[in-house]
């Protein structure tokens, strides 16, 4: 009997920023040795650990709004988890920062103050430290109001792991540029969604069948205030669960059919 993979929850973040023409997302290039989605661009994501979930954070969060009501209702009782998630791992793999500082978006456009916060993504990636603990010594709080629900995929069967994953889109805060993490992640780029999906059919840019998707779906806009206004619309939200083909589920590759984060 063949054994069913357990599923893992996971958060994932679409960073989009305005660019001349359209608008650009964040993508990371996996490392070629990881066991999941090795050499593939991908959008800052990964697991929904137990500290994500913890009431703490209660104390460190701007929102999520009242405007975004529908969206606390889609992700259910462990909302929390999901949003902290996606920040984390925003910060840990992509060094992008979606919190305040005084009412305003934390810029990295100082030097020093840079080098400061990228010096945290190593402990926090390592669990030395938290994103509780890093907003307290900073004294900032989380901005899940920019922060919006968008879809959600699960790993079909058959997948050697297999995540129920979370999808939400944000705004890239103006002075964070972005960098992957040389270890877990080996490149990075802000690319226009219809450059990538090109690059792709050309067979220079991997892609997962569930990025490959959100891209599909992102490039008809034609700017960030276009993807986020949609974002921030969003009523209904979808799942899908991509199923692999019989031929499949004994270890093949069915690209079109992955569905992860």
């Amino acid at each position: 009997m063949r054994k069913v993979q357990p599923i893992r929850p996971a958060a994932t973040v679409i960073l989009v920023r305005q660019a001349d023409p359209g608008f650009e997302v964040f993508m990371l290039k996996r490392t070629g040795r990881a066991s999941f989605a090795g050499g593939m661009f991908v959008f800052p994501g990964g697991r929904v650990d137990g500290d994500d979930h913890l009431h703490k954070y209660d104390a460190v969060r701007t929102g999520p709004s009242a405007a975004q009501a529908a969206q606390v209702e889609a992700l259910g009782a462990e909302w929390r988890g999901y949003w902290v998630a996606g920040i984390r791992e925003s910060f840990e793999e992509a060094g992008l920062l979606l919190a305040y500082r005084n009412g305003e978006l934390v810029s990295f456009a100082d030097d020093a103050e840079r080098a400061r916060f990228m010096a945290y993504r190593g402990p926090l990636h390592a669990g030395e430290t938290t994103l509780f603990d890093i907003c307290r010594q900073e004294n900032l709080t989380l901005a899940v109001d920019r922060i919006h629900f968008h879809n959600r995929f699960v790993t079909p069967v058959g997948r050697p792991r297999r995540f129920d994953t979370r999808f939400f889109i944000a705004e890239a805060p103006a002075e964070q540029a972005g960098s992957h993490d040389d270890k877990e992640t080996v490149d990075s780029i802000w690319i226009s969604p219809r450059h990538a999906l090109a690059r792709s059919a050309a067979g220079e840019f991997d892609l997962m069948g569930v990025t490959e998707a959100q891209l599909k779906w992102l490039s008809p806009l034609e700017s960030a205030p276009a993807v986020l206004a949609m974002a921030e619309a969003r009523q209904h939200f979808r799942v899908y669960r991509p199923v692999l083909p019989p031929q499949m589920l004994d270890g093949g590759t069915a690209t079109g059919a992955r569905g992860s984060v």
